[in-house]
């Protein structure tokens, strides 16, 4: 009879002290100060905060204008203010994990302290928290909190190509792409900003959807060339990684083609008389490139990544960038034959909810388990808020389609931003907590 004995772990160190392993199991109260142990914890912590703050903040207005019984004031459109703190709000937060943990290692420099990452990193979630306020207070205070929360980036930014240019490594290219992208970010806040004093609504849209597109995708898309392939191959070895690098081009040339149909919008070509046939070509591009995107999912190894639903939530929410594209381009052929574009809405929150958000839980859920000393997997819980969200997603796309979101289902809308706001509240308080522990394992980070 086999006698299996548990690991001793030490209780002191050489000098007396508790060791990290003892410290861990003697102290699991959530402190503050352990927020300062790493970069994700602290970037995590804060885009949660914001997350979980706009979530709730979105389906309360969502309530009150289906049912005018909360009465709220705006100073600012609250379309506006939601589309904003969607694109430039809690994922910069999320990136700054990722960028200062993973970043450091792509690039083989010495990782910043995470002290020099709290003022840049605070200040965009006050100026985000901010932001929410002065939808309701004045139009003075929103454009002040943007005008933090854009210090903050722009600081952000300088820190990582500071990293950037210490770096000896051959391959810089990843790297690279991020922190052009984060700049097209900082003066996509700027433009923001300077839109909004200004008056120039119509402006403030393009330029959320040049930092939606030219900053958030390229990252999005960046890391996900770099990682997918990666994870799949370690994870599965009979999976090869195959990322070349015309796989990345393309996807980057894509976002590019957006950036351009927005200002292209808002110079009035798709009304003139040159309108049509810009439509039909933009649209037939993005029909070509969401194919393309749908089978790059199945080639780096979707079907096989369902075997492992940690893995699985990475490939769907890649798959989802590809539907948003064919949505997208559908929309387009539509408008033009047809005369309405029933899908515009539909492709953009398959983008925003169906990929960002989808790779953002299950990129984050993964570096989140590992660094807390927890299993790489994706367990009851994360799964089934996985699967809450692509709930969401699917009835905030069904509600853009016209007459649907109307009678006889008016509460389709309020709906998906409540399933949204419950299904993000309940991931980030999970998490949150992590954050300010001590790893379980008692390693240090």
């Amino acid at each position: 009879m086999w006698v299996t004995s548990r690991p001793v772990i030490p209780v002191r160190t050489a000098s007396g002290k508790p060791s990290a392993q003892a410290l861990a199991q003697m102290d699991k109260r959530w402190r503050i100060r352990y927020l300062m142990l790493a970069p994700h914890r602290l970037g995590f912590f804060l885009a949660m905060v914001v997350l979980v703050a706009s979530g709730l903040w979105w389906a309360l207005v969502q309530l009150d204008r289906s049912t005018a019984w909360l009465g709220l004031h705006y100073a600012v459109s609250p379309t506006l203010v939601h589309s904003a703190v969607m694109a430039f709000g809690f994922i910069p937060l999320f990136f700054s994990g990722f960028l200062f943990t993973a970043g450091p290692k792509w690039l083989g420099v010495e990782p910043l302290p995470v002290q020099d990452l709290r003022v840049p990193l605070v200040s965009q979630a006050a100026g985000w928290l901010l932001w929410l306020a002065g939808a309701h207070l004045h139009a003075a205070v929103a454009w002040a909190g943007l005008a933090l929360a854009g210090a903050g980036l722009v600081w952000m930014t300088v820190q990582f190509w500071g990293r950037i240019r210490r770096s000896q490594a051959q391959d810089q290219l990843h790297a690279r792409a991020i922190g052009a992208a984060c700049m097209v970010g900082c003066a996509s806040l700027a433009g923001l900003w300077l839109s909004l004093v200004f008056g120039a609504h119509a402006a403030a849209r393009a330029w959320i959807f040049t930092g939606l597109w030219g900053f958030v995708v390229v990252v999005y898309v960046t890391v996900a060339h770099r990682m997918i392939p990666f994870f799949t191959s370690s994870a599965m070895p009979m999976v090869q990684a195959w990322r070349p690098f015309w796989v990345l081009w393309l996807m980057l040339a894509a976002a590019g083609l957006q950036v351009l149909a927005a200002w292209l919008e808002l110079a009035g070509v798709p009304s003139s008389a040159s309108g049509a046939a810009w439509l039909l070509v933009h649209g037939t591009l993005q029909l070509v490139v969401g194919g393309v995107l749908v089978w790059l999912a199945w080639v780096w190894g979707l079907v096989q990544s369902l075997k492992n639903k940690l893995l699985a939530m990475l490939h769907i929410g890649f798959l989802w960038l590809g539907v948003a594209f064919l949505l997208g381009g559908l929309s387009q052929w539509l408008s033009v034959t047809l005369g309405i574009g029933v899908l515009a809405l539909g492709a953009l929150h398959a983008l925003t909810m169906g990929c960002l958000a989808s790779l953002m839980l299950a990129m984050v859920t993964r570096v989140s388990c590992g660094h807390s000393g927890r299993a790489l997997v994706a367990d009851r819980i994360a799964w089934s808020l996985f699967w809450c969200l692509q709930a969401a997603a699917l009835l905030r796309i069904a509600a853009a389609v016209p007459g649907i979101a109307g009678l006889p289902w008016p509460w389709l809308l309020p709906l998906a931003a409540g399933l949204w706001a419950a299904t993000m509240g309940a991931w980030g308080v999970r998490l949150g907590r992590w954050y300010g522990c001590l790893r379980a394992d008692g390693r240090p980070g």
